[in-house]
């Protein structure tokens, strides 16, 4: 199943809400939605600085990835950006397949 970081930042909606739920209410909110796609949160951790929230998650496909984003973007609460991560046998594979580039200028 494809893994993908999740890295969010609340919007001041957001934050609020947080306060009110609480850190592990928003966690386990986040599995549950996470599991009703099919899915399975990995790993869920707060952090301050560039982002609010950092979580590991896998999810069935690249469809149910972006329906995800967008559910959670649209909310207005939350400014979330999703990255696909690629285990090390799937770079070795990337890295033997010839694609035939040519680079600007030659």
């Amino acid at each position: 199943m494809p893994k993908y970081l999740i890295t969010a930042t609340y919007t001041v909606e957001g934050a609020r809400g947080l306060q009110k739920e609480g850190g592990t209410g928003r966690r386990d909110a986040v599995a549950k939605m996470i599991q009703a796609t099919g899915g399975k949160l990995e790993s869920f951790y707060f952090g301050f600085g560039e982002a609010d929230v950092y979580a590991f998650v896998d999810l069935p496909d690249t469809t149910t990835a972006l329906a995800t984003s967008v559910a959670i973007n649209s909310s207005g609460a939350v400014r979330l950006a999703m990255t696909p991560l690629i285990t090390p046998d799937e770079m070795d594979q990337a890295c033997k397949k010839s694609v035939g580039y040519r680079p600007p200028g030659k």
